[in-house]
């Protein structure tokens, strides 16, 4: 299929895409990397009358660490912010989960602020935002306001953006010390999106275990420092809690299994990295 027709806008900067928003509102698309934009419309399931692009805004494409977070811009690609120099040391969560996101031809095209704004139940950069308590910068004609990550995304490719708001800028907390971390998920092959995919921090006090691809948005719960079978029924509660759902690729017993099991080792990984 072919998507029905649109027009097409290219912004220059942050002031120009969200005055095109305000001018025209739900009948708006951002577009910027358009790894799932594109696809949704030859399929016909967005029909926007005009696309604005924001990949060429120079102010947006940027990585900086301040305030206690590493923020991203909106025009920054997965790749590049792979690349980043500082990424292993500062958020290690990002470093080990963006690895899994799609393949690299997707990650040098595909957005991070693109990814949280599509808001895939099953993908890895809303479930590290969520894990690690981060936050959404969104801009309009009007000003910013700053969403935490639960806040933001409000279910399955749903999120709190308003129509004439431009998610500008997504705040990664930097690591604490004493803090580990893991990452690992299930998919049928390397880049397809999880089943189950799964993020653990561990400090010297509390485990905290975010879980994506069980629910319509990233579900996070967090314990005091727990073992043995103490941890095991903690993980089978929080399975049930989450109860999954049977589809195309998995059961939802399978899923919550995959929690169980899966749960309990990115947790003991994430302990056994503190530093």
């Amino acid at each position: 299929m072919k998507p029905r027709p649109f027009d097409y806008q290219r912004a220059e900067t942050v002031s120009e895409a969200v005055a095109a928003l305000a001018e025209h509102g739900e009948d708006a698309r951002l577009l910027a990397g358009g790894q799932s934009l594109i696809a949704m419309l030859n399929l016909r399931l967005a029909e926007p009358g005009i696309l604005v692009d924001v990949s060429r805004i120079a102010d947006a494409k940027t990585i900086s660490e301040k305030s206690g977070a590493v923020e991203v811009g909106a025009a920054t690609t997965q790749a590049e912010l792979l690349a980043w120099p500082g990424l292993a040391d500062s958020v290690p969560l990002l470093a080990l989960a963006i690895p899994h996101l799609g393949h690299f031809q997707t990650r040098n095209k595909g957005t991070v602020c693109g990814s949280l704004s599509h808001a895939d139940p099953s993908s890895e950069l809303p479930l590290c935002l969520a894990t690690l308590g981060g936050e959404a910068v969104l801009t309009s004609a009007k000003g910013s306001r700053t969403l935490a990550a639960g806040e933001f995304q409000t279910g399955m490719l749903s999120t709190a953006r308003r129509p004439d708001e431009m998610l500008t800028a997504a705040r990664y907390p930097v690591r604490n010390p004493g803090e580990g971390f893991a990452f690992t998920e299930i998919a049928k092959r390397h880049g397809d999106f999880a089943i189950v995919a799964l993020a653990a921090v561990a400090t010297e006090k509390t485990l905290r275990l975010g879980v994506g691809g069980m629910a319509d948005r990233p579900t996070v719960r967090e314990w005091d420092l727990l073992d043995g079978d103490a941890l095991d029924d903690a993980l089978n509660e929080f399975a049930w809690d989450l109860e999954g759902y049977d589809d195309g690729h998995a059961t939802a017993r399978y899923r919550r299994d995959m929690v169980r099991r899966l749960g309990r080792k990115v947790l003991e990984e994430a302990k056994s990295c503190r530093s």
